[in-house]
């Protein structure tokens, strides 16, 4: 192991071994724990778009505020999910079969294709032509945008569903889906998220199938290893400290140096960069 994959892993707080029922119970802890600390809130708001992420993270949430209700013998606390499509999602089937494992407090819809496609239109009327991949961080804005109005109108606070195998490799949207409140299923590689909902009883299809960020129109329901070139066994190998080929780990280093921005808050004139 060179020093540089040291430090990441100690960046992404990936252990080698987990216990997936420990892990379970350490993130609805964490969940029941920001809201009693925070007694003005009344819940979580996550957008659900079929994949593994945002199904495990929404099982997670919801089963917390199911805890808090319980042992506090009120309905206080909620959990909103949100289907945010862009006009009709190819996957519509797997976001239902998401929704009916979660059974979240509430659930909105809200198609974004008017509001991305007037903002798309908007910077065009001024000259600035945004390509398919800009418009695809449009979009990812837009689902966030929208997260955080429904937030804050219901008392909420916005969950994100970063993991360390994506926050790696910087693969989301700066202040699109990578901008949330709370990340509960950090410290997690892809293959552990698994079987955390594996051990949740999850619908196999919906941890089974090919992750996909889905934002781009000219290459539709693009595979996430296919725009990394890597893949996620790699990944998840090489955070649990494993050799893996040097053409991988070339990679796998060089996303994480060109994404650092992206887990840096804002630089001042005081931080090094």
């Amino acid at each position: 192991m060179n020093k540089l994959q040291k430090e990441i892993i100690e960046e992404m707080k990936v252990n080698p071994v987990i216990n997936p029922k420990e892990e379970i119970r350490r993130s609805i802890d964490f969940l029941k724990n920001y809201l009693l600390k925070h007694p003005f809130l009344n819940g979580f708001v996550l957008g659900i778009s079929g994949g593994q992420d945002s199904t495990l993270t929404g099982k997670l949430a919801q089963l917390a505020v199911n805890e808090l209700n319980e042992e506090q013998s009120e309905k206080k606390y909620i959990f909103i999910a949100i289907r945010l499509p862009y006009g009709v999602q190819m996957d519509e089937e797997d976001c239902q079969l998401a929704l009916e494992f979660i059974q979240p407090t509430k659930l909105y819809t809200v198609n974004i294709k008017a509001a991305v496609d007037a903002s798309v239109e908007t910077l065009k009327n001024i000259g600035i032509q945004l390509t398919d991949f800009a418009k695809g961080n449009e979009k990812a804005r837009e689902r966030m945008k929208a997260q955080y109005s429904i937030a804050a109108m219901n008392g909420c606070v916005v969950l994100g569903t970063d993991h360390s195998a994506e926050a790696i490799t910087g693969f989301y949207t700066k202040y699109g889906d990578g901008g949330a409140d709370l990340c509960p299923i950090f410290r997690l590689n892809k293959r552990q998220g698994k079987m955390l909902l594996q051990d949740l009883n999850c619908p196999p299809k919906l941890y089974e199938k090919v992750p996909t960020a889905d934002l781009e129109e000219d290459r539709p329901q693009l595979a996430d290893e296919v725009a990394l070139g890597v893949t996620y066994d790699d990944i998840d190998d090489y955070l649990e400290g494993k050799e893996i080929s040097a053409d991988s780990q070339a990679k796998i280093e060089s996303w994480f140096n060109k994404s650092r921005h992206k887990r840096q808050m804002p630089y001042t004139v005081f931080d090094e960069f």
